[in-house]
């Protein structure tokens, strides 16, 4: 039986959760920088119960919709089921979906995955209306003043591209998409393949956002090529992807940016034993460059274009 049964911690979370009364066996799931996972065994069935570990309003989450568009996401046939929470305590459980999780690898010059990744997409966001709205560049300024208010580690150069980014998004808020029901963190992990369907998880960010910040973040997390990017659009949109690859493209750029913010307040204030300095100036080398690259400009160019 596993040692963190005998966790008190975990073992008052559980006491408080009827589902969790009789847990034959219990351990910690690979994966999670702003929470721990663990598989829960019990008599009648098994669960996953996720524990939140910083300070949800540091990063912009808010633990009830985590819930309820969880709850949503599986009304719309691509997530899990929600059994039970403390939202006051950060904990959610949720069904055990049995499915491979994907690892970036996986969908590299994958046709066929990337074409059935597009379809849970199109699933998710045509699903539910989700509780909230997940504005990136608004929530990326505020991880910035986090940083700058506390002193906390900046890459040099960050404040000096700033101006580049604001471009790309005062370009995209010119023609915006509607908004629809997104995970808006969708690591190559947070999706799980069962041979049949695709699965997505974790949604701790999940919010109303525009269709092409997910499948930008999407692609910039898992390193897609542009190829595999036109795959992708092309699979989702299902026509002529020209503009919204662009838009995805600056989307990527715009992520990648923010979300070193968002490492730089991790690496001071998370207690889980990550290199999040590491994880952050990776985002950062590999945004830089294609800030400054002529090939920024041609995607800036080919959005005002479509604006016209």
């Amino acid at each position: 039986m596993s040692t963190l049964l005998h966790d008190e911690r975990l073992s008052a979370f559980m006491g408080r959760i009827p589902r969790l009364s009789a847990v034959t066996g219990m351990h910690i799931l690979g994966g999670g920088l702003t929470n721990k996972n663990y598989r829960v065994d019990t008599p009648t069935g098994t669960y996953v119960m996720r524990v939140s570990d910083s300070e949800p309003n540091v990063l912009g989450i808010n633990r009830l919709h985590e819930k309820i568009n969880t709850q949503r996401s599986y009304e719309a046939g691509v997530g899990p089921a929600v059994i039970d929470s403390l939202v006051e305590d950060g904990v959610l459980v949720i069904s055990w979906i049995n499915a491979k999780t994907l690892h970036p690898q996986d969908m590299h010059g994958n046709t066929v995955l990337l074409n059935r990744m597009a379809a849970s997409l199109r699933l998710l966001h045509s699903g539910p209306a989700f509780e909230g709205t997940f504005h990136f560049p608004s929530i990326r300024k505020r991880y910035l003043q986090t940083v700058l208010e506390n002193g906390y580690f900046i890459p040099g150069q960050y404040l000096e591209t700033e101006y580049r980014v604001l471009a790309l998004e005062e370009a995209i808020a010119v023609t915006p998409e509607p908004l629809v029901s997104c995970n808006n963190d969708l690591l190559a992990e947070n999706f799980m393949d069962d041979g049949q369907h695709i699965w997505i998880i974790d949604y701790e960010y999940s919010g109303l956002n525009e269709a092409s910040f997910e499948i930008g973040n999407l692609a910039s997390e898992s390193g897609l090529s542009l190829n595999d990017l036109h795959t992708l659009c092309g699979a989702y949109w299902q026509k002529d992807v020209t503009a919204k690859v662009a838009r995805a493209r600056a989307w990527s750029m715009i992520a990648r940016y923010g979300w070193t913010m968002w490492a730089c307040i991790q690496e001071a204030v998370s207690s889980i034993d990550f290199d999040f300095r590491t994880w952050g100036m990776k985002k950062w080398n590999s945004v830089l460059p294609e800030l400054l690259s002529e090939e920024y400009d041609n995607i800036l160019h080919t959005i005002k274009q479509h604006n016209s």
